[in-house]
């Protein structure tokens, strides 16, 4: 079974996040970002019936809803660290967002911004 992701500590949040705002985009940044954001939506919105993936850095199932255990969940989410980040802070909307998503409770809307 897959390790859980842990939320990171507020001021660890806002030191990365100062970090990005400051033009720094590296792994170094963005893995720890994209992975705190996948843990704070997999808290807030518990479940398994949609697969958030941001890779190449992490990934989470969330949202109730029907239950899978094996292979592809109903539902799949699929973007890239800067577009998750943006969508987690409030800096970028659903609508406007580069996401591939497909099936039912693919839209993360309801669930965002994150902060």
């Amino acid at each position: 079974m897959a390790r859980l992701l842990t939320p990171l500590p507020d001021a660890e949040v806002a030191d990365l996040l100062a970090r990005l705002d400051a033009g720094e985009s590296g792994r170094e940044v963005l893995k720890p970002l994209v992975k705190h954001f996948l843990a704070v939506l997999a808290q807030r919105s518990p479940g398994r019936s949609v697969e958030v993936r941001v890779p190449p850095y992490s990934a989470v199932q969330c949202i109730e809803g029907a239950r899978h255990t094996r292979g592809t969940p109903p539902a799949v989410v699929e973007t890239d660290a800067l577009t998750w980040i943006g969508l987690a802070r409030g800096t970028l909307e659903w609508a406007d967002a580069s996401v591939r998503a497909s099936g039912e409770r693919s839209d993360l809307s309801p669930h965002l911004p994150l902060t």
